[in-house]
């Protein structure tokens, strides 16, 4: 009988993951992954995706489904590889994505180390996205639900990890999961879904990383594209490319943040227009397909939610250039540029 670790966070989607691998008769074992206390992250009495409540609520749905369940610490990881990671990229000008940082560096790292403690077969998550095998190599593809397919936060994952790792919902729609968890009674069946970075449940980056460093992030000035200051900004924490609500600037027409100087502590803004771009330059790219030799014409996802747009990429060494056939919006530091092919993810990096 293959044996699996179903990462459960207290929400639908990974309880009913569990449910699925314990109907195909897989002997389960239900984990919840600790990152982090909440005085660790300067709240109080928050509702967190580590909080009492979703532990219980995994809990519950492990005791109905009669499997083992446990509650893994794996606080001084979290720390170290996804919350100091969050604010150096913030300090240096990015705009980070540690939903990927914690998928790459804790499910399918840490809790994949401890799969092969337990003399284990995979670890099982609640993602919606599916994992195939043709022609000798494990590729990673869109859910079926587009609407909520997390293919783009999974780029990272490396042949080992896609072997040895199921994604049950990946077959499914939301409103088929839910179904599921309704009929099988779980305590979680109309929870809704976590929408924020479980760490800053009210949104609040900046405040969150004041309170995680201690440090005050200085005043500086708004600054046009020919260096003129148009104003004073409240921090370079607190703006990201492409932004435009916030900026507190009344000039008579819309400004939108477009790039950042670190060392002078100056936000550039500008018109819409400025924002485009032809090209990028993403590191620490993984290919889940075979590397390309040279270049591979295909589709690209520069964020999360945007639509995939056509370009080529070139590979140089361990970075990839991505040429768009048409200016993209707002590519910014920090993200990740995903790749595909139809419903093939190729690969994806950082981009810098």
């Amino acid at each position: 009988m293959k044996k699996a670790i179903i990462a459960m966070s207290g929400g639908v989607d990974s309880s009913v993951a569990a449910f699925l691998m314990k109907s195909q008769n897989y002997q389960c074992i239900g984990a919840t992954m600790k990152l982090y206390d909440n005085e660790d992250i300067g709240l109080s009495a928050e509702r967190t995706c580590c909080s009492v409540d979703d532990i219980d609520d995994a809990r519950a749905v492990a005791n109905k489904l009669g499997i083992p369940y446990y509650v893994m610490n794996f606080k001084e990881e979290f720390d170290k590889k996804v919350i100091d990671k969050f604010v150096s990229t913030y300090e240096a000008g990015g705009t980070p994505n540690p939903c990927i940082d914690c998928n790459r560096y804790l499910k399918f790292e840490k809790l994949m180390q401890r799969m092969q403690e337990l003399d284990f077969d995979y670890v099982v998550t609640g993602h919606y996205a599916d994992i195939v095998y043709e022609n000798g190599r494990y590729l990673l593809k869109k859910g079926k639900d587009l609407s909520k397919d997390q293919s783009y936060v999974l780029y990272s994952l490396t042949q080992y990890q896609l072997e040895h790792t199921l994604f049950p919902l990946g077959k499914y729609s939301k409103d088929e999961i839910r179904a599921i968890a309704e009929k099988n009674g779980f305590v979680n069946a109309k929870k809704k879904d976590s929408q924020d970075i479980c760490f800053v449940p009210d949104g609040d980056y900046a405040s969150f990383i004041e309170r995680y460093t201690g440090q005050i992030y200085p005043e500086g000035d708004f600054v046009d594209k020919m260096g003129n200051i148009i104003g004073r900004h409240n921090g370079m924490i607190r703006y990201t490319i492409g932004q435009r609500k916030g900026l507190g600037l009344s000039i008579g027409h819309p400004l939108y943040v477009c790039a950042k100087n670190i060392e002078k502590n100056q936000v550039v803004v500008g018109n819409n227009d400025d924002l485009f771009s032809n090209h990028l330059t993403a590191e620490n790219f993984n290919w889940i397909i075979e590397e390309p030799k040279e270049s591979i014409t295909c589709m690209a996802k520069t964020r999360y939610n945007m639509k995939e747009v056509p370009c080529t990429a070139y590979v140089n060494g361990n970075s990839v250039e991505v040429e768009f056939v048409n200016p993209v919006r707002a590519v910014t530091t920090g993200q990740a540029v995903v790749l595909y092919d139809g419903d093939y993810v190729l690969g994806g990096g950082t981009i810098v």
